[in-house]
């Protein structure tokens, strides 16, 4: 039973929480019980789901934080999400002779500068960029 929200009854878990919400209640489970189980890879998809700002950037604290005592992935579509991983891999898929392809490349440095500018405004100018700098620069200090 969960009451993701002040004022309202518990309902049961599959009933009410959508995908996102299910995958923060793991994050949160996780981070409780992080240091006594033995599962060496958590994976979260749409833990980005129907957030941002401030309640993104606690996730991201929490993914960073559970880090710590496992290897985490995390697919993100949010800026504030990734600027706080150890390493980050742009996705990108494709159509070409009739196929979809699919590319996976590391971003790092200056490229994930951009990339994070990129995820923040669509393409990067000298404001998103600055931000982008500015997200990363936090990240690193947690």
């Amino acid at each position: 039973m969960i009451s993701p929200n002040i004022g309202e009854d518990p309902r049961p878990l599959a009933k009410s929480a959508s995908g996102g919400e299910l995958s923060r209640v793991m994050l949160a489970l996780k981070s409780i019980f992080a240091g006594g189980d033995n599962i060496p890879v958590l994976i979260f998809d749409e833990i980005d789901a129907g957030i941002g700002g401030k309640t993104a950037e606690q996730v991201a604290k929490k993914l960073k934080k559970l880090s710590g005592v496992h290897q985490v992935i995390c697919i993100t579509h949010l800026p504030q999400i990734a600027s706080f991983a150890d390493a980050h891999l742009k996705i990108e898929k494709g159509v070409n002779k009739d196929r979809t392809h699919v590319r996976v490349q590391s971003v790092e440095k200056d490229k994930r500068v951009v990339e994070i500018a990129r995820m923040l405004s669509g393409d990067t100018t000298d404001v998103s960029l600055k931000h982008a700098r500015e997200l990363l620069k936090k990240g690193s200090r947690n």
